[in-house]
């Protein structure tokens, strides 16, 4: 029986006789980073991206801050080509897809009136998604079920095949529509609460923000959904206070190099 031979796919067979393609790393990468790129632009065409305001400024400041933090962490073994899209809009949203493909909405920093740690947060969070690669994680079991249902080969282009060229299919997903799970949002805090450190934002300021995004996220749409599977207030307060000693630690020796 001749073995078919997927590039940059990793076959594998089904009790049902069905057979999965699961996307490695490099493929949903560059899969994402495509839609991102075409949607970005189509978004920059509207006059919905922000590149000049203060608070552009502000989030892309403490992007490109973070983003060498952030390489240091990166165990993927791809290389990651982190962009940032400051996107006009009073939703309360930021996200991050496979590879480092990341937007922050003006209306999450101005409507919380966040400081530059609690922006740090909010980044450092959605970095460490990317990082632990939980869109890939999603894509492939979206690729699992969607064939595992009987919708055939074709659930392939809507995931992640050559047919995929808007953001639009890509953050039904890797960012909005579908929640990562506590387990991976759980990660992502813990990952992103020490990455913020690293990079010298004060970690204290985490569990207070995420319990005010919270309150803010009610009926709010996007933030709702972003929000809706994340551990509940206390468990995610207990964990982040847990975490503290460890962050305040990092986040200390990362004050003193910077003298």
């Amino acid at each position: 029986m001749k073995k078919r031979i997927l590039t940059g796919w990793l076959a594998l067979g089904l009790a049902s006789g069905v057979l999965v393609a699961c996307a490695d790393s490099a493929s949903i990468n560059q899969q994402a980073a495509s839609s991102y790129r075409q949607e970005m632009g189509r978004i920059q065409s509207q006059g919905g991206v922000d590149t000049s305001s203060p608070t552009a400024i502000r989030i892309n400041k403490v992007f490109k801050r973070m983003v060498p933090y952030a390489d240091k962490m990166n165990h993927t073994g791809q290389a990651f080509n982190w962009q940032m899209t400051v996107i006009k809009s009073k939703e309360l949203n930021a996200w991050a897809m496979p590879g480092g493909k990341m937007a922050f909405y003006t209306g999450l920093v101005e409507r919380l009136n966040l400081n530059d740690d609690e922006i740090a947060t909010v980044m450092g969070h959605e970095m460490a998604h990317a990082l632990k690669e939980h869109g890939k994680a999603k894509a492939n079991f979206s690729t699992f079920s969607s064939i595992a249902s009987g919708l055939g080969g074709a659930a392939l282009s809507v995931v992640v095949g050559a047919d995929v060229t808007s953001l639009v299919n890509l953050t039904a997903d890797f960012a909005l529509d579908k929640p990562y799970s506590r387990s991976a949002e759980t990660e992502a805090d813990e990952e992103g609460l020490m990455l913020m450190a690293a990079a010298g934002y004060n970690p204290q300021v985490a569990p207070g923000l995420w319990d005010k995004m919270q309150q803010a996220g009610g009926g709010q749409g996007a933030l709702s959904a972003l929000l809706s599977t994340h551990p509940s207030d206390a468990a995610r307060r207990e964990n982040l206070q847990r975490l503290l000693p460890q962050a305040m630690n990092i986040y200390q020796a990362a004050s003193k190099a910077d003298l």
